[in-house]
């Protein structure tokens, strides 16, 4: 069974950072593309960032400069890290994993105070 398990979300003050995690279990992770999405109050989920299997990394124009997504094959894990925080950053964030299908975690909430 696949299981995508986010964390590292919370409350931070506007120009903050957070790091977030997502570890994979269940799923071949190294032979997987992986991607950050985000849902804000009343909005429909949109893309932050991918990185493919070789490590090539795509960001939405609103996180480029900001964002960097990693990932460490060796324990499972995708990373987000988010610098520079605005509040409409606020949102629940979500990893996904696709290999012969898609995959989401349970997402994990992010606020930004101004």
């Amino acid at each position: 069974q696949v299981q995508l398990v986010e964390s590292g979300g919370g409350l931070v003050q506007a120009g903050g950072s957070l790091k977030l995690s997502c570890a994979a279990s269940g799923i071949t992770f190294s032979m997987s593309a992986l991607g950050w999405y985000r849902q804000g109050p009343g909005e429909q989920r949109e893309l932050v960032a991918t990185i493919s299997r070789g490590g090539s990394t795509n960001y939405a124009d609103s996180v480029k400069g900001r964002f960097i997504i990693s990932r460490d094959n060796a324990k499972s894990t995708v990373y987000l890290q988010m610098n520079s925080l605005k509040p409409d950053d606020t949102a629940v964030y979500y990893c996904k994993a696709i290999l012969t299908r898609e995959y989401w975690g349970q997402g994990t909430q992010v606020t930004v105070s101004s």
